[in-house]
């Protein structure tokens, strides 16, 4: 049981369309009990759905964010991108940074980079993804990577107030593995090491479902949870959600 003021990010990714939002009826009314008041719900569904959700959400404490941005701030020629104001002006108050599924495709540090400047910019709460590979972990390089990424993902940005940090250590992400306790504990411990000044949020993703939430919500310097396929089914987050209080 936990008592500590969290936050609960649904990861939509590349699912959801106009009919998902009937989903959601369960979800909104459950974020207006009582069992919700220590905790934060935030929907991050693809750019399509963002208008929708926003609207959908009006009348509750239910947050939104989006998945991705581009790294400039200014309008431009680049077909098929959103960036950080547009996002913001279809509702959006959070934004996911430097997932691992984009860094796979060729998102570099130096870009994440860009996209978080472009995002504080706007005014959006940044979800910053750091994570290792399967073979980094094995080979004993976990920390290394996470402070490379670190580094030069937050590379000269010295407000970090609207940061929150969710480590997803990629062999994780829809495996439904989870890191052993101990080293969770270890890792996020690492992660806040790195910051000296005001720590950041400390979020955990990666296979995070009704079943090992039980485990992951004894790590007390956890903050909350990235929650990717789970998420797209209204009475697994909420069972989640649920099962961190209880």
């Amino acid at each position: 049981m936990t008592n500590k003021y969290m936050y609960f990010i649904a990861n939509w990714k590349m699912y959801g369309n106009t009919k998902s939002l009937n989903t959601l009826d369960k979800v909104i009314k459950f974020s207006k009990s009582k069992e919700i008041n220590k905790g934060r719900l935030i929907y991050c569904p693809p750019f399509t759905l963002l208008s929708s959700f926003s609207k959908k959400f009006q009348n509750c404490l239910i947050d939104i964010g989006a998945q991705n941005c581009h790294e400039s701030n200014d309008y431009g020629p680049h077909t098929g991108f959103i960036n950080s104001k547009m996002l913001k002006n279809v509702g959006a108050n959070y934004v996911i940074i430097g997932h691992s599924e984009n860094r796979e495709k060729g998102e570099t540090d130096k870009i994440i980079n860009q996209k978080i400047q472009s995002a504080i910019k706007a005014k959006l709460k940044i979800i910053f993804c750091i994570g290792e590979t399967l073979k980094q972990k094995k080979n004993g390089k976990t920390k290394s990577v996470l402070r490379k990424q670190i580094k030069y993902g937050l590379n000269k940005i010295s407000k970090k107030t609207n940061l929150f940090i969710a480590y997803e250590p990629v062999w994780s992400i829809g495996t439904g593995k989870i890191p052993k306790m101990k080293d969770l504990e270890q890792t996020v411990k690492f992660i806040k090491s790195n910051f000296k000044e005001k720590k950041p949020k400390i979020l955990y993703g990666g296979s995070v479902n009704p079943n090992n939430i039980k485990y992951l919500k004894t790590i007390k310097e956890l903050d909350g949870f990235l929650i990717g396929g789970a998420s797209q089914n209204s009475k697994k987050f909420i069972d989640i959600v649920k099962k961190t209080y209880n």
